[in-house]
C-alpha cells in the first residue's frame, strides 16, 4: 500500500511538472481556432504584396522578441519611453502593425484564444516562405508575457560583438554555435543601414580603418554607398548578391570576405563557427553533406521555444501593444 501511494504521489508531481513548464505543440489551435495560421498567412502574405520589406522585417522581429524575456510577445507592448520596444538593441525593428492586423482579425473570429506570441512565431514563418524559403511545422501554444521593460533589452546581440561575446549570449538562451550561424543566416534577406557600417569602414578597432576581414574587390563597393559622414540612413543588402532570396549565398559571403555585417564575418574567425559554415559547401555536400534549409528550420524552431509561456502562465492579450 506504501509503495503503491509513493508511486502515485510520484506520478502526480511528475504530472504537474510537465504542466507547469508546458509544452508547445503543432497544431495547438486545431480546436479552438482551427483558420489561426491561415489567418496569419493571409495577413501577412497581403502585406508583403505592399512591402517587399514584409519578410526580412518579420523574422527579425521573432528573433528580437525570443531574445528578451522569452517567446512571449514582450517587445509589442507600447507602454511609453520604457517599453522594451525602445531599447537600442532593437533599433530598426519594426512589423508591429502587421501582427496587430492579424489579431484583430483573430479575435474578430477566435476572442482570447491565439497569443500575440504565437502570431509573431507563424508570421515568421510565412515570412521565410514569401522568400522562397523554407516551410516548417511551427509549435505554438506560447502565451503572452507581462513584461516589458526597455532595460531587460540591455544584452542584445549586437553588430559589434566579438565571435566570443556571440557565442555566451547564444549560450545564456540555450543555443549552440551551430545555432548561432544559422540565425545569423537570416541576414540572407533584407537590408541594413549604413548607419551600422560606419564603425567596421572607418573606425574598426584596433588601429581604426577598416575591417581587415572585408575583401579587397568588396571594400570600395561598401564606402561608396557608405561613404564617411554620408547619410547614415542609406541602407544596403545584407546579402551581397541575393538580399531578396533566402539561401545560404549569406554563408558563402562569410567564407569569401563579402560579409556586409560585422557580426556576420565574425563567423569565421572562430574554429568551431567556422566549420558550421564550411559544412554547407564541401564537394559531397549536396550528396552527403547537411541541409542548410533543415538546420535552418531546426535552429528558428528551438530559438522560438526559447523562456515560452504556457499553460497558467501570462496572458492571452486582446491587443498585441497593451497588456489587459
Amino acid at each position: 500500500m506504501g509503495f503503491a501511494f509513493l508511486f502515485l504521489l510520484l506520478l502526480v508531481s511528475a504530472f504537474s511538472i510537465g504542466v507547469s513548464q508546458g509544452q508547445l505543440s503543432v497544431g495547438f489551435y486545431a480546436d479552438t481556432c482551427p483558420d489561426a495560421e491561415s489567418v496569419v498567412s493571409t495577413v501577412v502574405r497581403n502585406a508583403a504584396q505592399s512591402s517587399s520589406n514584409i519578410p526580412p522585417v518579420l523574422l527579425r522581429l521573432h528573433f528580437h522578441d525570443c531574445f528578451v524575456e522569452g517567446c512571449d510577445g514582450s517587445i509589442l507592448i507600447e507602454n511609453g519611453p520604457n517599453a522594451e520596444r525602445r531599447a537600442v538593441g532593437h533599433q530598426g525593428v519594426g512589423g508591429f502593425e502587421v501582427i496587430e492586423q492579424a489579431k484583430a482579425r483573430l479575435e474578430a473570429t477566435c476572442p482570447g484564444v491565439v497569443s500575440c506570441a504565437d502570431i509573431v512565431a507563424l508570421a515568421a514563418r510565412d515570412a521565410i516562405v514569401l522568400a522562397n524559403g523554407p516551410s516548417y511545422d511551427v509549435p505554438t501554444g506560447r502565451r503572452d508575457g507581462r513584461v516589458s521593460d526597455v532595460s531587460l533589452a540591455a544584452n542584445m546581440p549586437d553588430v559589434s560583438d566579438s565571435i566570443q561575446q556571440l557565442k555566451d549570449k547564444f549560450l545564456q538562451k540555450g543555443l549552440s554555435e551551430k545555432d548561432l550561424v544559422l540565425l545569423s543566416s537570416a541576414h540572407t534577406i533584407g537590408t541594413t543601414a549604413c548607419f551600422f557600417m560606419t564603425k567596421r569602414l572607418y573606425n574598426f578597432s584596433p588601429g581604426g580603418g577598416s575591417d581587415p576581414a572585408i575583401n579587397p574587390d568588396f571594400l570600395p563597393q561598401l564606402k561608396s554607398i557608405c561613404p564617411q559622414n554620408g547619410d547614415v540612413n542609406v541602407r544596403l543588402p545584407m546579402d551581397r548578391g541575393s538580399g531578396g532570396t533566402f539561401d545560404k549565398q549569406i554563408l558563402d559571403n562569410v567564407r569569401n570576405g563579402f560579409a556586409v555585417l560585422e557580426s556576420d564575418a565574425r563567423l569565421y574567425d572562430d574554429d568551431t563557427t567556422r566549420m558550421v559554415v564550411d559544412s554547407y559547401f564541401g564537394f559531397l555536400t549536396p550528396i552527403f553533406g547537411p541541409s542548410f534549409e533543415a538546420d535552418f528550420v531546426e535552429s528558428m524552431v528551438k530559438m522560438g521555444q526559447i523562456g515560452v509561456k504556457t499553460g497558467s502562465a501570462g496572458e492571452i492579450r486582446r491587443v498585441c501593444s497593451a497588456f489587459n
